[in-house]
């Protein structure tokens, strides 16, 4: 099959696109023909060696965690939820960035919703309600939300909204309109960042989820009134530093399973939007990455296998 594949830490140079064996399925594997890819900054970030304490690398190693594709082998015992034709979505365990690969969580990919739009879901639709479930976030409260354009903080504005929550949401001026249309009270980013969000929310912020990185964690404790109770990052990684939970998973399997399916049904109901702005192809995943990791993408990259 080909796949991408990198042997080193470091740019997107390390990365290239190779023929490399199918991995086999083993008792209770599902593997999947891979059609469409998600683009995360995880991806990036893992590609330096920068999360090696949450996520090890094994070399050669293949980018990425989620996809949508269809099945295509059942290891032994791995027949009673999926069969070889069923079209699914979800995280993969040996890299989506290849034309098959070895399913994790997964779900059925529901046929209203497509391939490009169903590999935009897993990780921004698991990682916006991981942190909000550890938050406790509530009706009436306010959350700040650092990063609210990218693809997990669209998803994280909408589910907060969804809950009755308050949420003010930096981005760039560019983004702010768009911000609106999700139900977030925007500001931006940068100095003065800690005026414009008292100014916003004069009530307070009950809450701040971190998606952005850049510096936030420590304004964010101030406007917590110096407590770093119910502050997450999934961003910055120098949280401990700063005292502050770095959230990185650990979400059991069958909650992860039921979230993916209850996710699908948002979207095909036209309850949750992750906006796929560009697709590339295989070859060009190592674009795809530089323009992830250039930042201020509004929605999902999307690569097609």
């Amino acid at each position: 099959m080909r796949a991408i594949l990198y042997d080193t830490f470091g740019g997107a140079e390390v990365l290239s696109l190779k023929d490399t064996d199918k991995p086999e399925p083993g008792p209770g594997d599902v593997r999947v023909k891979v059609v469409t890819v998600g683009v995360n900054p995880l991806d990036y970030k893992r590609r330096y060696g920068w999360v090696e304490q949450f996520y090890p690398t094994t070399f050669p190693a293949v980018p990425g965690l989620e996809f949508a594709g269809v099945v295509d082998a059942l290891g032994d015992g791995a027949g009673n939820t999926f069969a070889v034709g069923d079209e699914v979505f979800g995280l993969t365990r040996t890299g989506a960035y290849a034309e098959y690969a070895l399913a994790g969580d997964i779900a059925h990919k529901p046929a209203a919703l497509s391939f490009e739009a169903a590999a935009a879901l897993p990780v921004a639709g698991e990682t916006a309600q991981r942190v909000l479930d550890e938050l406790g976030l509530a009706q009436g409260e306010t959350l700040l939300l650092h990063g609210a354009a990218g693809a997990v903080g669209q998803v994280a504005v909408q589910f907060a909204v969804a809950r009755g929550a308050t949420v003010v949401g930096t981005a760039s001026p560019a983004n702010h309109d768009f911000l609106r249309t999700l139900g977030a009270v925007p500001v931006a980013y940068g100095a003065g960042l800690a005026d414009r969000v008292r100014a916003a929310a004069p009530q307070g912020v009950d809450a701040v989820f971190d998606a952005a990185g850049h510096d936030a964690l420590p304004v964010s404790i101030a406007l917590r009134g110096g407590t770093t109770d119910r502050i997450v990052t999934i961003a910055d990684m120098t949280a401990a530093e700063h005292g502050v939970p770095f959230s990185a998973g650990g979400t059991p399997s069958e909650q992860v399973r039921a979230h993916l399916a209850a996710h699908a049904r948002l979207a095909v109901e036209g309850r949750l939007a992750v906006p796929v702005v560009e697709t590339f192809p295989l070859a060009d995943a190592a674009k795809a990455q530089e323009l992830s990791e250039a930042g201020h993408v509004r929605g999902k990259l999307v690569i097609t296998v």
